[in-house]
């Protein structure tokens, strides 16, 4: 079982996670950790903070000599602005500034449902920890993840379709020279007419103080028929990937497959049809069945059916505008224009970043759930006698 828990605030000294699950002898490097934590920091209309940062990844435990060795990993990703904010975020009572309290919560965050609910009237300590910043160490989980899962060729990738309502155009290209092009974009876009179009409209919405959402798209290959169950509603897998790309700050609808589009069509422009053919397991496929089409996006029945998993997550335009919307003061409950904290235009370029760690990090966990063992050496054997046992069917 992959797991983990995260801990830090975005002007605390440092975000950490702990890994725990991940067997002995898998390749792990914080060059490989840190790539994924650059990309994240990329993209067209990013905002200041990202001028601030360079987040860099330090492996603490559970690593020796590049390898795992199957205790647990800890991982820390220090943020440069701790030294501007000691005081500020001091765990210390000596250092309590009342006057600084924020307290005029912004729609659309968790600050005032949070405050609510813990009891704060302060609505720092409630954005601190909502913010996305926690994400930078998730995707240093998941860039773990990735690794694990390319020692049996389990490859996760993606790109942005859309922002602001305009849409890219997917071109004829296999996978992971759609992967390639999309990193070479600004933002991470596979379609160059559609990516200056969404440029032209971050501008505009930078300059009218506003911001923008999007969708992205992340795949996976290689992944064997089988991971999840039908047996229960918790072992699911489009369920779990569901639920880890919801987890996403700002995310708010997830799609498998064609998703929606699927509610609008016959059923005979649903369904995924069935062939098979021996030559596959000569090429390297896991079974000679197939499918033409691949409309279920890799998922069939809460498993996976062998098929590219294809996962499409909507995030929504970043509520801190540096145009503010309305709220009120939870002090003196006059009415007030929002706090502005430093943001960004768009991130959706980040977004997609962040949704291939937490797909990777389920597809990691729902992996070793099926062919677990201590050593990635067990797993290789429990891997490969699966793969003769369904290649007969």
């Amino acid at each position: 079982m992959f797991r983990y828990l995260t801990a830090g605030e975005s002007h605390g000294p440092q975000l950490t996670a702990i890994i725990e699950g991940l067997p002995a002898g898998a390749r792990l490097s914080a060059d490989s950790i840190n790539h994924d934590l650059a990309r994240r920091q990329q993209g067209y209309g990013r905002g200041d903070r990202m001028k601030i940062e360079t987040d860099t990844v330090n492996i603490l435990s559970g690593v020796r000599w590049g390898e795992t060795l199957g205790s647990p990993v800890t991982l820390v990703v220090g943020n440069r602005d701790w030294e501007n904010w000691r005081e500020k975020m001091s765990p210390l009572a000596t250092h309590r500034m009342d006057g600084i309290a924020v307290t005029r919560p912004r729609p659309g965050h968790a600050d005032l449902t949070g405050a609510l609910k813990y009891g704060h009237e302060d609505v720092r300590n409630i954005l601190e920890r909502s913010s996305a910043r926690e994400t930078a160490v998730r995707v240093a989980v998941g860039a773990v993840a990735k690794a694990l899962l390319r020692e049996f060729d389990i490859m996760v990738g993606g790109f942005v379709t859309e922002v602001g309502g305009v849409e890219a155009q997917r071109p004829d290209l296999p996978l992971e020279e759609l992967w390639s092009l999309a990193s070479q974009s600004e933002l991470f876009c596979c379609d160059r007419d559609a990516e200056v179009e969404m440029k032209r409209l971050i501008d505009f919405s930078k300059a009218d103080g506003d911001t923008l959402g999007g969708v992205v798209e992340v795949q996976v290959s290689g992944v064997p028929p089988g991971l999840g169950s039908y047996v229960q509603w918790d072992r699911k897998l489009d369920a779990r990937l569901a639920m880890a790309l919801m987890s996403v700050q700002a995310i708010k609808g997830v799609e498998v497959g064609i998703g929606f589009d699927a509610a609008r069509r016959p059923g005979s422009q649903v369904h995924d049809e069935l062939f098979r053919d021996e030559e596959r397991l000569s090429q390297g496929a896991a079974t000679a069945y197939y499918r033409q089409t691949n409309r279920a996006g890799g998922i069939e029945g809460g498993m996976s059916n062998g098929e590219v998993i294809v996962l499409r997550a909507a995030m929504k335009p970043i509520p801190t505008l540096y145009k503010p919307l309305r709220s009120v003061d939870m002090q003196t409950h006059e009415p007030y224009e929002a706090a502005v904290e430093r943001s960004d235009t768009c991130a959706v370029p980040a977004a997609l970043v962040v949704a291939e760690a937490v797909v990777a990090i389920e597809i990691a966990d729902a992996f070793l759930e099926k062919f677990g063992g201590d050593s990635i050496r067990e797993i290789r054997r429990n891997y490969e006698g699966y793969r003769a046992q369904v290649s007969n069917a």
